[in-house]
Order: C-alpha cells, then structure tokens, then sequence
C-alpha cells in the first residue's frame, strides 16, 4: 500500500467530534499550562490589527452588530439532511424509537430544545427524579450535534482558564467545587450506563497528556503538583520510556501526564441509549423539529416549529454550538462556535500496532493549544482529532482533513501507509469567560451549554444539576461560581469568526515556539 492511498481524502461531510459538542468534542486543555487561551482577544487586540475603523452603511450596521451564530459558517454546517459520515453512525445500531416530528398543539410543563447529552439527562431527571411531564424538540435526529460526533473523551473537563486566571477570578474554594462536579460527573456516566443497560464500548485507563515540546513537559510537571494540592489527584509524570513500556510510543513527544480518572466511550451508542432511556421513560422526543421561535404570553411559552406548535411552563435551551442566538436574545453575542474535526483510519493489524509501538487504548491529547486528541478504538482504528478550520465551506474541510492526516502521520510515522476511512467535522462551543454556563436565563427560561470542547462527561452534571433547578428544589448558590455567573457577550459580535482567526494565528506560533 502507498502512502498516497493512506491520504486519500473521504469527501467532505458536516460532522463535528467534539462536542455538542455540546463538547462535538475535542477533550479539553488542562487548566494551568494546557489551557487553550487565557482569553479570546478583544476586538483589535493581540493578533488582530484593523488598517482603519471598521464602517457599515447605515442601514446593515444594526444588522452586522447582531449576526446570528450559525452565519459564521459555511450553511454546510448547519444542513441536517446531509450525511455525516462518521465512524460512530457507521458502527453503532439504531436508535429503536419512533421520534415523529411534532405536527399540531401540543403542551407539557417542562420543554426542551436540543436532544444532546444535556438536554436528554435533564428530560430524564425531570421526568424520573420530579416527576414533570417533559419534550423534547430535536431540529434534526437525536445525537445529530456534537453528542454524536465526538471523540468520546469522558474526561476532566469543560473550561479553558488557566490556574491562575481561575483562583484570581473565583477563589480556590469555588475552584475545588468546579473540579469536584467535574469528577462526579465522570462517574455519573458510567453509573448512567452501568444502571441502563447502555452498551457503550466504555474502556478504562485514565487519560494521558503529552508534552508536544520539552518546555510543556515542565508545565506538565507544575500540573502534577497543581492538581494534587487542588483537589488530591495523584496523577504521575511518564517519560519517553515509560511511555513505551505503556505502549505509548509516538514520535514528537515528550513524556507526559498520566491522569488518573476518565473513559473512553462510543459516544453515539451512549446517546442513544439515553434517548432510548428518555422515551420509555415518558419522554415525548420529536425529531425534525427546529424551533422557529419562542414566544412568551399568559406566563407560558410557546415554541413554533415548522409544523406544530409547543406550550411550556418553562424552557431548557440545551443546543451548545447550533445555537441560533438570534431566536434568543438572552444568549445573543454570548456563544463563539468553533470547529472541530476527526479523523479514523481503517483497522490496524497486530502487527501494524506492534510497528510503531502504540497497542494501548488509553486517551490522550497533547499540549498544542490548538490541541490533537486521540485514541486506539476497541475494533483497532486509530482516531485523530484536531481543530477544523475557519470558513466551513467543503474546500476547507479538505484542507482540514489533509492537515489532520499530515500531522497524525508525522507522530505515527510507521502508519503513513494506512488508510483513513472516515472524517467527519462541526462545531464546540466557547464563551468569552471560557467557562460553561448551567442557570436560569430569566423567568422560566434556562440554559446548560458551552462545554469548550469537552462535553460528554460534563453534560451529565449539568443536566441533572439544572433539572433540580427547573425542579425548584436546588437553587443557583448549590452550583459552582464558575458555571452559574451571567456570560457577557462578545464586543461587536458580528466579529466572532474574525476573533478566532486571530487566535488561532497567534496559538499557531505559540504551539510552534513554546
């Protein structure tokens, strides 16, 4: 086999891993030295410079200012009768439940937009724990955002601030908790599919970070010591060695940070057994629904869809990075939607693994700000993530795809004759403060999303957590400052996509020199 038909490139498809991404989802960086950003750069700061003032004609300024999220991209993001072409749709079974479009008047206490992790634990909870009656509107099929998508890294997670920023901004007290519900979270899933019945391909191990240069092996270092001082965690520092003696052996690494805690899942099998689990367990779930626009009259709601119309007593937003902000002003210029991509190649023989040196399925990620993660899959396919570009457009996705097949086979070097099989890309979710966000948006209306990239554990927190919430018998002090502060928008947010373009070009450099 060549190494040209190793990089053949699989037509561009729609997908994201990460995350819904709630978090389509790439894991998550580290607080301390592995955080993606400390910031995402204010207009005309750090890498972004302006020639002149910016200037609309008078008659698009109000509408610039107020760019709906979903326009930054290419539409071939958002379109949900395209295929996806993941691995994960390819290899697990079907969901087994009608999901009937939502036609006619309908009514129920508690409705949900956004058939995810989150919004399918919170309908579970509600419903089993509260005893309220729940709905559940899908715009496409359940698990069509990131919670299908993603890498199933079900791992520490759901922020980017650093240490510092962190204990500056919240106090260490407010950091433990974060990190407690964190680790609570991680068992959560699994004691979710243990009890269920879910079959999720769920391997053990831990995660492992590795240190892309020797400068982020120091940092890793420093983490070591942070996170047992924060919270216990005896995590254990592994050089090159032992990293091979782990079956760990990759090129252009340099040790790395062995955590103690997370699984790796199959992470549409896990969706749909929660969907599975939300419908027999009342759950009325519609598909092919998208939620034209809410309406609030007589102290309800009333959510339009295309062909049905939807009153609540109250309302769950639960639709991370495919969130229409101009349909909810409370969340208007809040959300920064970024890209994300995967690659998987085709089985790996014995002797292939033995080859380079890599048999452990362990997850890992490295410390590039613009961050790989990766994994070996229980059937032998090797996955590799990465960041998915800028504009969405399929040109751009096969430019993606090349960069994330340049670099898997620059640390793999004895697999560049190995075929990739699958690619697929979407959409995270980011928010200025670089924290989620799990409350109460106004009277009646509510929101968990934004999980930066690293939402499969986390979501299973959140949805509980704003169940009780929606419930009434949990108040916004029972959850961390770090998730329940308001999220400020984004300055002129009509410039989002031009922020992260900034961002990106000044992680690059930074990923190349430090």
């Amino acid at each position: 086999m060549s190494a040209d038909r190793g990089r053949r490139e699989i037509p561009a498809q729609t997908g994201v891993p990460g995350a819904r991404p709630q978090e389509a989802s790439p894991p998550h960086r580290r607080p301390g030295s592995l955080a993606f950003a400390e910031s995402i750069p204010p207009a005309g700061a750090g890498a972004l410079s302006w020639r002149g003032p910016l200037r609309a004609r008078p008659g698009r300024r109000k509408a610039l200012q107020e760019t709906d999220v979903s326009s930054l991209y290419h539409p071939v993001l958002y379109d949900r009768d395209a295929p996806i072409g993941s691995y994960w749709e390819a290899s697990a079974p079907p969901l087994g439940r009608e999901t009937p479009a939502l036609e006619g008047a309908a009514s129920c206490e508690v409705a949900v937009i956004g058939a995810g992790y989150t919004g399918l634990t919170a309908a579970l909870s509600l419903v089993e724990e509260h005893g309220t009656a729940v709905t559940v509107l899908e715009a496409g099929t359940p698990g069509w955002g990131a919670s299908g998508r993603n890498g199933g890294f079900c791992c520490l997670g759901g922020a980017k601030l650093g240490y510092d920023v962190m204990r500056e901004r919240y106090g260490v007290e407010e950091m433990r908790r974060f990190f407690a519900v964190q680790m609570e979270a991680i068992e959560l899933v699994k004691e979710t599919c243990a009890r269920r019945g879910i079959e999720a391909d769920i391997t053990g191990g831990g995660e492992i970070l590795l240190a892309h240069r020797p400068g982020r092996a120091t940092a890793l270092r420093d983490d070591r010591r942070e996170m047992y001082e924060l919270v216990g965690l005896d995590c254990s520092f592994l050089d090159n060695d032992a990293l091979a003696e782990r079956g760990l052996a990759a090129a252009g690494f340099h040790g790395g940070l062995e955590l103690p805690l997370g699984v790796a899942l199959h992470p549409l099998k896990y969706l749909r057994g929660l969907a599975r689990a939300a419908i027999d367990a009342g759950v009325k779930l519609h598909g092919g629904s998208p939620v034209s626009a809410i309406e609030r009259a007589a102290g309800r709601f009333a959510l339009v869809t295309p062909a049905g119309r939807l009153t609540a007593r109250k309302v769950i937003i639960a639709t991370n990075g495919y969130t229409e902000d101009d349909r909810l002003p409370q969340l208007a210029g809040q959300l920064m939607p970024a890209q994300s991509s995967i690659i998987v190649t085709r089985p790996l023989s014995l002797a292939e693994r033995a080859a380079q040196g890599w048999t452990s399925p362990v997850m890992c990620a490295d410390t590039r700000r613009l961050l790989h993660y990766f994994r070996l899959l229980p059937d032998g396919r090797f996955l590799w993530g990465g960041r998915g570009g800028i504009s969405g457009s399929p040109a751009a996705a096969r430019r993606a795809q090349r960069h994330l097949r340049q670099s898997f086979e620059h640390h793999f070097p004895a697999w560049r004759h190995v075929e990739t099989e699958f690619f697929w890309r979407g959409l995270v979710c980011l928010t200025k403060p670089l924290v989620p966000f799990v409350g109460r948006l106004e009277e009646g209306l509510y929101a968990a999303l934004a999980y930066h990239g690293n939402g499969v554990s986390f979501t299973a927190w959140a949805g509980r957590a704003l169940a009780a919430q929606v419930a009434g018998v949990q108040g916004a002090e029972a959850l961390p400052a770090v998730v329940r502060r308001p999220l400020p928008r984004f300055p002129l947010p009509f410039l989002r996509k031009l922020y992260l373009t900034g961002a990106y070009a000044a992680y690059g450099v930074q990923d190349a020199t430090g």
